[in-house]
């Protein structure tokens, strides 16, 4: 959802004055909340008690990886997520990209959007990780522990909302990139801008392919994005946008279960039209959007064994559209009222591969329906904010959920604020959990979870040194699992976790053309987690003389539960950017990237070992 702040830009821009005034001198300096001036969703989360870190253009430009996960996984802590390799996640058996925040994430437990807009499988639940590219992406907003309130399901332990690009200033601008290196891999990318007036266009496109560290683990992506939007006045505003992705991901399973001629082959696609109004005492939208794909799977044989005579397909929807207002009825206050509705399902089925003949599958729907407040009130000149917050959801398939959310921001000092957060989160039962395969089960409840959390950020030194800390406790209930009831396994709502733990972050200005900047994250769990380390810590350095620019990457990861039998996963890792920019008019920047360059043997999927030192060099140019 794309609309104006939902709080005045003026109370945003007194409340970090100096902080702001620090970026625009030092474009580098990393600020983990500063405030937007123009939010791409419901709620400008910064303002609420939420936990929330921002990745902004620039800080995706510089790491020149197309793919968003790895960018998230180095810079925010708390959050990690699984590879098989060096390019594609896929989707189906044997897949990656599983996203965990704070040990929260598996069976799409994390949302993604792209502009508010739920990124999953109609079918399956299952998230899209190879469609989460930095074709056309502005900024990122993740929020760590539950984010229900605002969009409900599949938000239970956090959610991604991918912004994407508006041209700011009047005129034509745009880039072209290029990229080269190990594995024959190339990667290529070009964008570009139009505003004239009230008008403005984006469009970009982005091509990815490699043969992978491993014998067949061949990747390949094509992805394309639009955008226009319309000024009617200085209070409406309406636009709409496309973004699409075809990706073919090939799997030679594990080490210990080779597997030949598995892939999948999918198209997804994502539409939405909106329109926005900004009032003195009233700011608001509404959208709709829909989100659909085409899966087609083949799982592949062992070595040996016979190749399977029929391929899988299916295709998914999930549609829906969301109107709100928000309303300043006096002083530093703030409500939000909002109707969100959501049509997700699909269909599956199998194909003889001779004979292209369909076999009988299943096709199911659900609708979900949720209306819900926020107020936010400030007190003292917003030295104290209270917020509190209710969403009921109706779902056809399991009923009613309340969602409540409450919080204070506290800012005692220049540039220092305190957040105390209570929220629930929620996942509703997907299509495959409640009538797929003999586990199904109609009368499955959502699983929920329940978190509290306080975090502490301060900024000294005029914006040069910014610290962050957050404490949090979770407590799940409700998971649903597969048990044998009566000699035949039956998908319950029974499971329950409670996970704890602390995360520090810090970036240091030390220098003009110095800086540093770490996080650390600790996660104590109850239960056996995959793809959640107990402990992450990440370090940069960076160093800018001139037109060219340095950083190191420091990577460590601590008893990692990666399904092996025994034992865990521990690894460090190494990487180097390197970069000069030359010529006025049309800046041209070459690059080269080098990962693992100490060759340290991992894996983060067992059996999937990751590859050793790769190298990748590439050109830009920006107009």
């Amino acid at each position: 959802m794309i609309i104006k702040t939902i709080l005045a830009t003026a109370i945003s821009t007194l409340a970090y004055p100096k902080a702001m005034a620090y970026e625009t001198e030092h474009p580098d300096t990393f600020y983990k909340d500063l405030p937007a001036i123009e939010v791409k969703a419901k709620a400008n989360v910064k303002f609420t008690p939420l936990d929330v870190t921002t990745i902004s253009s620039e800080q995706i430009d510089r790491s020149t990886e197309s793919s968003l996960l790895p960018v998230m996984v180095q810079d925010i802590p708390g959050l990690f997520a699984s590879e098989r390799g060096f390019a594609g996640y896929g989707v189906s058996g044997g897949a990656a990209g599983t996203v965990n925040i704070r040990g929260v994430g598996g069976g799409n437990k994390v949302l993604f959007m792209i502009d508010g807009m739920p990124q999953w499988a109609g079918v399956f639940g299952h998230s899209l990780p190879d469609t989460y590219v930095a074709n056309g992406v502005e900024r990122i907003e993740v929020v760590k522990g539950p984010s229900s309130i605002l969009y409900g399901s599949s938000a239970m332990g956090g959610s991604v909302n991918i912004i994407t690009k508006r041209q700011s200033n009047d005129g034509v601008s745009g880039r072209a990139r290029a990229m080269f290196g190990s594995f024959s891999t190339q990667k290529f990318n070009v964008a570009t801008g139009l505003k004239k007036g009230a008008f403005q266009a984006n469009v970009a496109g982005q091509v990815d392919r490699s043969n992978g560290n491993r014998k067949g683990s061949e990747f390949w992506l094509a992805n394309e994005y639009a955008n226009i939007s319309y000024g009617f006045s200085d209070h409406w505003k309406a636009g709409g946008m496309i973004d699409m992705t075809q990706t073919k991901a090939n799997n030679p399973g594990t080490i210990q279960s080779p597997l030949l001629s598995m892939w999948t082959n999918i198209f997804r696609g994502t539409g939405a039209f909106y329109v926005n109004n900004s009032y003195d005492k009233v700011n608001g939208g509404a959208q709709a959007w829909i989100n659909w794909g085409d899966h087609d799977v083949d799982d592949g044989y062992a070595p040996g064994g016979t190749p399977r005579d029929y391929l899988f397909h299916s295709h998914d929807y999930n549609m829906g559209f969301t109107i709100f207002e928000t309303l300043n009825l006096w002083t530093a206050s703030d409500m939000s009222l909002g109707l969100d509705f959501q049509h997700w399902g699909g269909n599956s089925w199998n194909t003889d591969k001779e004979t292209d003949t369909r076999t009988d599958g299943i096709k199911k729907c659900e609708n979900e329906v949720a209306g819900y407040v926020m107020l936010q009130q400030g007190f003292f000149n917003d030295i104290l904010n209270i917020n509190a917050g209710m969403r009921l959801q109706h779902g056809s398939s399991y009923g009613n959920v309340w969602v409540p959310s409450a919080g204070v921001v506290l800012r005692p000092g220049y540039n220092s604020e305190f957040k105390f957060n209570f929220a629930k989160g929620f996942r509703s039962p997907n299509i495959r959990e409640l009538y797929m395969y003999p586990p199904h089960n109609p009368n499955l409840k959502p699983e929920y979870m329940l978190n509290y959390e306080v975090s502490y950020s301060q900024y000294l030194l005029e914006g040069k040194l910014n610290l962050g800390a957050a404490l949090y406790f979770i407590d799940g209930k409700d998971m649903i699992q597969t048990q044998m009831v009566d000699g035949k396994p039956l998908n319950l709502n029974i499971g329950k976790f409670k996970n704890k733990g602390f995360e520090l972050e810090t970036s240091y200005h030390f220098l003009p053309n110095w800086m540093v900047s770490a996080n650390y994250s600790y996660l104590h769990t109850d239960n056996k987690v995959v793809y959640a380390p107990k402990n992450k810590l990440n370090a940069r350095l960076m160093f800018t003389p001139g037109k060219f620019q340095f950083e190191i990457e420091n990577q460590n990861i601590w008893s990692l539960q990666n399904g092996q039998p025994d034992g865990t996963e521990n690894y460090t890792l190494l990487n180097f950017r390197g970069a000069y920019t030359f010529g006025e008019k049309v800046p041209v920047t070459a690059f080269v990237k080098l990962d693992n360059f100490t060759d340290r043997h991992y894996e983060i999927i067992y059996g999937c070992p990751m590859p050793g030192i790769t190298v990748m060099v590439g050109i830009e140019f920006k107009f």
